[in-house]
């Protein structure tokens, strides 16, 4: 598939004909134009834009409270809690997948 300067590959890979469960290979394929990095961390940090309105807006707004400090930042950490869930498992606008990836970097910071 092509789109613009990017060429997106869909390899499946099996050992003795079967498609292996263990994805760990595929991590490691890069998408031609993207400068080198691993098509997981594109994946990934795509996944912090092109959000549902609200949860975006609730990103943006705790990101920033991050970088300045704010005094309300326990209030938009809640917010953003929010409206993950009900991304993820009300409007079903976002994958478990992309709800997990979320928690973890902004909520739980791991």
């Amino acid at each position: 598939m092509q789109r613009g300067n990017v060429v997106k590959y869909n390899i499946q890979i099996k050992e003795r004909g079967v498609p292996m469960k263990d994805m760990s290979a595929q991590k490691q394929v890069c998408s031609i134009g993207t400068g080198g990095e691993p098509a997981e961390a594109m994946r990934e940090r795509s996944w912090e834009y092109g959000l549902p309105p609200y949860l975006q807006h609730d990103l943006d707004a705790y990101k920033e409270g991050l970088a300045e400090g704010s005094s309300l930042l326990d209030c938009l950490w809640g917010e953003l809690y929010g409206s993950i869930n009900i991304a993820e498992i009300n409007d079903g606008a976002i994958t478990h997948e992309h709800a997990n990836y979320l928690r973890q970097k902004f909520l739980w910071g791991e």
